[in-house]
C-alpha cells in the first residue's frame, strides 16, 4: 500500500467494500444524519424516516461490516456512530483517483497540442 498523508491508502480490493456499503442511498443518508447530528440509537435514526427500523438496522451492519460505523450499547440500546478512519480511508482513495484523473488529462492535453 502507498503512504498518503500518513495514512495507509487504501488498495482497490480494501475500497470496494467501503464504495459498495455506500453505493446505497438509505446508507448514505445514515452516513449524512450521523455525520451532521452525531451518535444516535437506531429509534432516533429511523425517526422521520420512511425506513424500518428494522430496514435501519441492516443497512447498519452493512455499513458497520465495512467498517464505516460502529454501534456500542448503552444500556438496553445500541448506538451507532461513525469509524473515521474508514471515511478518511474513502477520501483518501478518491484524492487519489481524481489526481490520476488530472494527469491523464494533462497528457491528453499534451499530446493534442
Amino acid at each position: 500500500m502507498s503512504r498518503v498523508s500518513g495514512h495507509a491508502a487504501p488498495t482497490v480490493r480494501d475500497a470496494a467494500p467501503l464504495f459498495a456499503a455506500l453505493g446505497d442511498e438509505t446508507r448514505l443518508r445514515l452516513i449524512q444524519r450521523l455525520s451532521s447530528r452525531g451518535p444516535g440509537s437506531i429509534t432516533q435514526l429511523s425517526a422521520h424516516s420512511e425506513v424500518s427500523r428494522q430496514a435501519i438496522s441492516k443497512h447498519l451492519q452493512v455499513l458497520a461490516d465495512a467498517g464505516l460505523v460502529r454501534g456500542t450499547r448503552r444500556g438496553r440500546e445500541r448506538v451507532w456512530d461513525l469509524e473515521p478512519k474508514r471515511l478518511a480511508d474513502a477520501h483518501h482513495y478518491l484524492d487519489r483517483i481524481s489526481k490520476q484523473w488530472d494527469a491523464a488529462l494533462d497528457r491528453l492535453r499534451a499530446f493534442v497540442e
